[in-house]
């Protein structure tokens, strides 16, 4: 087993070859960055045979052929055992798998009453078996008793399911934007910001509107070397997004904030909010309505 000390798209498979890895976990944008290098040499030469990706991108297929490797996904959380897990190269886009043995996991509302498949619910979770999960947070038994009330550990995501008992992750419960009655996942709102050519990675926010509830702002630092047109980049999430995630701001930097383990501090994001750098597609004569985006230009 190799610990990197960090991940690095140039350094990659360096590293792998370095260790012999064979099995690697690819977390948030990783797959993304090596995906959008350009194609060599070293694609193939390399010792790993299988890939955890985390979330799961829609070139599933692609990268597994490009790279030679199996493709798996998963959800987990530092306090619970993996409880989901997909079969090699799933097929199925935004899975996260379905339920491994020995774990129950429900979707609930917010009074724990589970709901139907295909409607979004806090996923809990507990196990069949003993200590195979935590038990509770260290020196802190008002933690404790909110993650455990009613006998499951909630895991503070939201998920959908569908009939055949595959997981979706939406978001993180307390990241999801609420705009003029919608409720907007900000994890789906990346996945496709992050399909643009030209983004490396992206952070979706709310930000307070001036009329109710939040607007959509998304942050994003560009591909290495490539310029980032704010324009081109809504012109792109058009098609792809209803009208109601469309963000009407986009700030580019040229790192996202991130803790030492690389997770993106958007409580960071959200305490600078609207920038004077930040592009709003108001000032630039762009209205979304229920009937489609109108150019006043």
């Amino acid at each position: 087993m190799g610990i990197a000390g960090e991940f690095s798209t140039d350094q990659f498979w360096d590293t792998v070859r370095k260790t012999k890895a064979t099995a690697v976990f690819l977390l948030g944008v990783m797959a993304q960055f090596l995906s959008k290098r350009q194609p060599s040499s070293e694609d193939t030469e390399h010792t790993l045979k299988s890939v955890f990706m985390v979330p799961l991108p829609d070139d599933v297929e692609r990268f597994a052929a490009r790279f030679g490797v199996e493709v798996f996904t998963i959800f987990n959380m530092t306090e619970i055992a993996t409880p989901t897990f997909s079969a090699p190269n799933p097929t199925i886009a935004g899975t996260c798998g379905t339920l491994r043995d020995a774990v129950e996991a429900r979707l609930v509302d917010e009074y724990d009453c589970e709901v139907p498949p295909g409607t979004v619910g806090e996923m809990i979770v507990r196990m069949d078996r003993p200590w195979a999960m935590n038990h509770g947070y260290y020196k802190n038994p008002q933690a404790t008793v909110e993650a455990w009330r009613n006998g499951w550990f909630h895991t503070g995501d939201a998920f959908r399911q569908d009939e055949a008992g595959n997981f979706y992750f939406v978001d993180r419960i307390k990241d999801a934007i609420r705009r003029r009655g919608e409720n907007i996942s900000s994890f789906e709102v990346e996945l496709e910001v992050n399909a643009f050519d030209a983004v490396r990675e992206s952070a979706a926010i709310a930000v307070p509107s001036p009329d109710s509830e939040d607007e959509v702002m998304v942050v994003v630092a560009p591909v290495e070397g490539h310029l980032l047109d704010t324009i081109a980049l809504f012109d792109f999430l058009e098609p792809r997004m209803p009208h109601y995630m469309l963000p009407r701001y986009i700030r580019i930097v040229s790192e996202l904030p991130k803790t030492p383990t690389a997770k993106v501090q958007k409580h960071l994001l959200k305490a600078d909010g609207v920038t004077r750098d930040t592009w709003d597609r108001m000032d630039a004569g762009i209205r979304v309505t229920r009937r489609g985006v109108v150019r006043d230009n």
